[in-house]
């Protein structure tokens, strides 16, 4: 019997013994290809050499220091880099263990800035409908994922959500891409003046947003107009790439395709590619600066910040991914994969969209191709794709609440970097299985 509280108690799961490269094996012997990376950490695949090396190095050396008494070798290199292959004003990092951390650290921060530099009104949040920030209370009522914050309603702080940027059902007929984008972020201006432009101190906003709509990437312009805003009223732009970011986008910050530069972003999942927990906030050299010489203390901590050992990882992660040259390989396998997909499966009725950029994919399910419903919800069909393709020896993440929060199913592919034409092959043909054999039996 186990004593493993799971996340979900009425489906027994496998037991994973191993990984190697694209691989994972489980206690009976059965291998699984890994087409999600988890949920977009395993980047570099399982059981890289290098990694797993400088991780056994510093152990030796040290694995553990507080950093109420030190930094670390590890801390400070992991910094160097990421802030050496950082654009624009970007120039300190918080070095924090997961993603919801590191956007708990972005809002509280965000919030100081603003003490900081005199603006104490300035303490509401604007984000976006159909977004996941993380599962921490200020990440949650951050997010605009409505399943997710249901239970949890009367907890959160009140945040403004106004809409994505989501083509595929938001775009008029007579509108252009551009024009759309356009409109969607016109949204924002509307927001900010409807809630008062002195109260508000930041938008937050997936660059291409993960597992609630399933790789959806805002339209050209978009992001240029909502910085413009932002500058405008003088709020802060925060960017969550926790699963976006470290290269799965084909550029290792995924805002680098947008032409801007937030003031603070989130990264975490392929920071250190799962070899070690860990995630990071970096922000301007100008919000740093009104900390340092204000009160001089971001009232902020865990135990675990800067862990030398996951540095470490994360250190060795990044510069595998820039030293191997995998960002030109996630560009090239990526069209590799979306044109697989969109051959084999964007002609079925119950394919409504393919889209994403990179290694970051997603396919959105529909009941009716034409007016584009969704499946009743009580049907699960996420749930169920789920199954069989563990079965099949897949590992995908579909998810449910696509459209509205609530109806709407999609599942994402987000494989390591290292896939080759091989695994597309058996990835897509694994896929189809599993797609036949859940759209056969409902």
């Amino acid at each position: 019997m186990s004593h493993v509280f799971p996340r979900h108690t009425k489906f027994e799961l496998p037991v994973a013994v191993s990984g190697a490269g694209m691989y994972i094996t489980d206690s009976n012997g059965k291998q699984y290809l890994d087409a999600s990376g988890g949920a977009a950490v395993s980047s570099l695949g399982h059981g890289d050499p290098e990694i797993i090396s400088a991780i056994k190095t510093q152990l030796a050396a040290l694995e553990f220091a507080h950093t109420g008494f030190f930094t670390s070798v590890a801390a400070e290199a992991l910094a160097n880099t990421l802030i050496a292959n950082a654009p624009g004003a970007l120039d300190r990092v918080y070095i924090v263990s997961g993603g919801s951390e590191a956007i708990e650290a972005a809002l509280k921060l965000a919030r100081q800035y603003f003490i900081e530099i005199g603006q104490a009104a300035r303490h509401k949040i604007i984000a976006r409908r159909q977004s996941y920030h993380g599962n921490t209370l200020g990440a949650l009522a951050t997010g605009g994922n409505a399943w997710r914050r249901q239970p949890f309603e009367p907890l959160l702080i009140d945040v403004s959500h106004i809409s994505p940027c989501y083509a595929y059902r938001g775009q008029n007929a007579q509108e252009s891409p551009y024009a759309y984008g356009q409109r969607m972020a016109e949204e924002l201006k509307i927001e900010i003046e409807r809630v008062g432009a002195d109260q508000v101190m930041a938008f937050v906003a997936e660059t291409v947003v993960g597992a609630t709509l399933g790789a959806v990437a805002a339209e050209t312009g978009y992001f240029q107009r909502i910085r413009a805003i932002c500058d405008e009223y003088g709020v802060l732009l925060i960017l969550d790439e926790v699963m976006c970011g470290m290269g799965r986008t084909g550029t290792l910050f995924a805002f680098e395709q947008e032409g801007i530069e937030p003031d603070i972003v989130t990264i975490a999942k392929g920071l250190a590619a799962g070899y070690q927990p860990i995630g990071a906030m970096l922000c301007s050299s100008g919000i740093y600066r009104a900390i340092e010489t204000g009160s001089g203390f971001f009232q902020h901590g865990y135990t675990y910040l800067g862990h030398p050992v996951a540095c470490a990882a994360a250190d060795a992660v990044v510069n595998a991914i820039l030293k191997r040259q995998l960002l030109e390989r996630v560009r090239t396998q990526g069209a590799a994969i979306m044109q697989r997909l969109r051959s084999e499966f964007a002609e079925r009725p119950y394919i409504g969209d393919i889209r994403g950029r990179g290694l970051f994919i997603g396919i959105e399910l529909v009941a009716d191709k034409a007016s584009k419903a969704g499946f009743a919800n009580a049907l699960g069909l996420h749930r169920q794709l789920k199954r069989a393709a563990l079965d099949n020896g897949l590992i995908c993440y579909p998810m449910g609440g696509s459209i509205d929060g609530q109806s709407g199913d999609h599942v994402l592919l987000a494989p390591p970097f290292i896939i080759q034409d091989a695994h597309i092959d058996e990835l897509v043909e694994k896929l189809d299985k599993s797609l036949v054999q859940v759209m056969s039996g409902r």
